[in-house]
């Protein structure tokens, strides 16, 4: 847009050209800042087009954080920690450098970001260690290696320290209120939780209102509703429980 207001000349062939040539410079910025990254935190060897998805983070925040300075101040963190505890310094500091890269085309691939992140990771040839250390630093995989558990430690470290997110206790806690509030506005709804920073919901459903059938349904309708009344980071969970329970007494 400030290219074409400096020129003056807008109409569609001009607007064309300037995109194309915004869409060009935007990608030298990408790829230029997810080298910088890499070399600023002191690893080589990831491959061109996992840096370039690495340098658009660059312009996505989560929570007011900007997600490249993020990803980049963890993998700091990684090295220090794994070398102090025996960590692979390099497996530790490469995964979290990348481990929220998926975020970058959330927007295109269905998906938790670490799910993605670990595709993208495991198809350009890296290491199942660097792999499973993206994957696992959301609590839906288990981390077994040192290297997995460095980057949630170093995730939680990043986004916790005063300073790092925008969002206060009482947005928060008023977010998480919402989330539940469109989940019990359903009927035959006992309960609804908000869990995980609000990455989950999880649901109770009366059994004797609603069946299987209905509790599936029920699911997609309550993750419609939160698309369309709610803004988020990333993605939301919608887990629907219905248990059934029977008891007697022997006597």
């Amino acid at each position: 847009l400030e290219m074409l207001m400096k020129d003056g000349r807008i109409h569609p062939g001009r607007i064309e050209e300037v995109f194309a040539k915004a869409e060009k410079q935007i990608d030298k910025e990408t790829q230029r800042a997810g080298e910088d990254a890499a070399r600023e935190v002191g690893v080589t060897g990831i491959p061109r087009d996992l840096l370039k998805l690495l340098g658009e983070l660059k312009f996505r925040t989560s929570y007011g954080q900007n997600v490249l300075k993020h990803s980049t101040e963890m993998a700091h963190m990684a090295g220090m920690i794994a070398s102090e505890i025996g960590a692979d310094v390099r497996t530790s500091k490469i995964a979290t450098l990348l481990h929220d890269m998926g975020k970058a085309v959330t927007h295109k691939i269905e998906g938790k970001h670490h799910h993605i992140g670990a595709e993208l990771a495991r198809k350009a040839g890296l290491s199942e260690g660097i792999c499973h250390a993206i994957e696992a630093h959301h609590d839906d995989i288990e981390a077994t290696t040192p290297e997995a558990i460095v980057v949630r430690i170093c995730d939680a470290i990043s986004a916790a320290r005063p300073g790092a997110r925008n969002i206060s206790a009482e947005n928060f806690a008023e977010r998480m209120r919402d989330l539940e509030n469109v989940a019990t506005s359903f009927q035959g709804i006992e309960k609804a939780y908000a869990i995980s920073a609000g990455r989950e919901i999880r649901v109770i459903v009366t059994p004797e209102k609603i069946d299987d059938l209905s509790a599936i349904k029920l699911a997609r309708d309550i993750a419609t509703k939160i698309e369309s009344t709610m803004q988020y980071p990333g993605t939301i969970k919608v887990n629907v429980i219905r248990e059934t329970r029977a008891g007697e007494f022997a006597k």
